[in-house]
């Protein structure tokens, strides 16, 4: 798998075999609202490449935890998610 999409599914907890897919490039999650995922888990994504994360309300995390996909991110999107924390100047370094 390399590409996942999931918009507007009414999933309501935690789910983690979504972010088990090491072959997976990119990853949008639109309007999950009650899907509950934290930034730290993409480390279960080595090459992740995209990432695009809009109107997820449970989202957490720090923007820190990019860090560690700094060789394989280039576009990230993270929009109407209220309760990531930091700075996207934190990734300033990022290639």
């Amino acid at each position: 798998l390399r590409l996942l999409k999931i918009h507007y599914a009414p999933l309501n907890g935690k789910y983690p075999f979504l972010f088990q897919f090491p072959l997976l490039q990119k990853l949008d999650i639109y309007y999950c609202g009650n899907l509950k995922f934290d930034l730290e888990i993409l480390a279960g994504l080595p090459v992740l490449e995209e990432l695009y994360c809009n109107g997820n309300r449970s989202l957490t995390g720090n923007i820190n935890s990019l860090r560690v996909l700094n060789d394989t991110l280039a576009k990230v999107t993270i929009r109407d998610c209220f309760e990531v924390q930091g700075n996207f100047m934190d990734l300033a370094d990022f290639p």
